[in-house]
């Protein structure tokens, strides 16, 4: 156990307009903080674009779609997959040509 909190690490992120504490694996603390970066970056352009016109809520959920279309683009773009099988075929027929 004291093993398991050497590697922890209690850090506060400052997330658009809170402060939020949190534990986290001592390694990925940049991580953390550029994913609040990111969080506040965007809800601050909706909320430059949108404040007064919608809730603080409505922003949030904005910036939350928004990031969340970056990652779901960005894992279709990374897909290995359809190489895998590609590949795979590939061994087959060269394995097959071989014999």
């Amino acid at each position: 156990m004291a093993e398991e909190n050497k590697d922890k690490l209690h850090i506060r992120l400052h997330v658009y307009d809170t402060e939020l504490p949190v534990n986290i694996v001592r390694e990925d603390e940049k991580l953390y903080r550029d994913a609040a970066k990111l969080i506040t970056t965007t809800v601050n352009n909706y909320a430059g674009v949108f404040k007064g016109r919608k809730s603080d809520k409505e922003l949030l959920y904005m910036a939350l779609i928004d990031i969340a279309l970056r990652y779901e683009r960005e894992a279709l773009r990374n897909d290995t997959e359809p190489f895998k099988n590609i590949l795979g075929q590939l061994t087959s027929e060269i394995e097959e040509a071989l014999k």
